[in-house]
């Protein structure tokens, strides 16, 4: 009742009314603490450095928010899918709070717009707005409390913009679903994931190969090793269907039980003299006699 009479004279008056507005129009919400939000906005890249050394930036924010979201959608998800088992959830609740996921839903309600960053626009740093959208949802639960970022979550984000029925018909979890497989078929899966010569900490890149019975099947690069092995996983996924797969090692398996047994068979060869047997003559009848 009160913030319905404080939404226009926040939203319109004082030096603040720029954030007032947007946190309002991305999220529904009149902030109690401001600051809170304005700290949200801030990227490491732009941090703010006190006299004792402190850095100041969005992280813990982050890694706050990064829970919340963790724990309403494991909530929603237990909730709405009563039958399904604990590997389906997990498996949906990751393409629900993905850093792509978030990502997308950050630019689609406009907070790309306020993020303060002092990064140049590349690839190492495209998540970050999905990053600023955990720590604006960790904001806004240490400002209004877990009952509310619940309803927001549910009634608004996960409704308008990460569309779970879209989301149970893609499939983004590689990695998961190679491992399996491999588990399935008696295979052993292994990943070789190396950072890149040029690697630091502003431009992270990491290269994989997946090693399936020690022989490499996929390869992948990306900023993080998640991101790589996932890739690699990928390219395996694009280059076979389990079927394809499954027929591969089977003939993989032949092939080396083969050799195998090929060189015991040149062994036992080796090894044993050859003798030459001499063919019987064939009888010649009567008939063939006088013809």
């Amino acid at each position: 009742m009160f913030d319905f009479f404080l939404r226009p004279f926040r939203r319109n008056f004082g030096k603040d009314k720029m954030f007032f507005r947007a946190v309002d129009d991305m999220f529904g919400v009149i902030p109690h603490n401001i600051e809170l939000y304005k700290l949200a906005l801030i990227h490491k890249s732009a941090s703010i450095v006190l006299e004792d050394g402190q850095h100041i930036n969005n992280e813990r924010l982050e890694f706050l928010g990064d829970a919340v979201i963790e724990s309403v959608s494991s909530d929603y998800l237990f909730i709405e899918f009563p039958d399904k088992s604990e590997g389906f959830l997990t498996q949906l609740r990751s393409k629900m709070v993905s850093r792509q996921s978030l990502n997308s839903v950050a630019k689609r309600i406009g907070l790309d717009e306020y993020v303060i960053t002092n990064s140049s626009n590349n690839s190492s740093q495209k998540h970050i707005y999905g990053d600023a959208f955990e720590a604006m949802i960790g904001a806004i639960y240490l400002d209004q409390g877990y009952d509310f970022v619940n309803r927001l979550l549910i009634n608004k984000i996960f409704v308008d913009y990460i569309k779970v029925d879209s989301l149970l018909e893609s499939e983004t979890d590689f990695k998961s679903r190679l491992i399996e497989w491999c588990q399935k078929n008696h295979h052993t899966i292994e990943f070789s994931t190396a950072h890149d010569k040029t690697y630091s900490t502003a431009h992270p890149f990491f290269y994989s190969k997946v090693l399936i019975d020690g022989m490499e099947v996929g390869y992948g690069a990306g900023e993080s090793k998640k991101e790589a092995e996932q890739r690699a996983c990928y390219s395996v996924s694009q280059g076979f269907s389990d079927n394809d797969c499954t027929k591969l090692m089977d003939k993989l398996d032949n092939l080396d039980a083969n050799n195998h047994k090929g060189e015991k068979g040149e062994k036992t060869a080796s090894s044993v003299p050859v003798k030459r047997i001499r063919k019987p003559r064939q009888k010649v009848t009567k008939n063939e006699e006088s013809a």
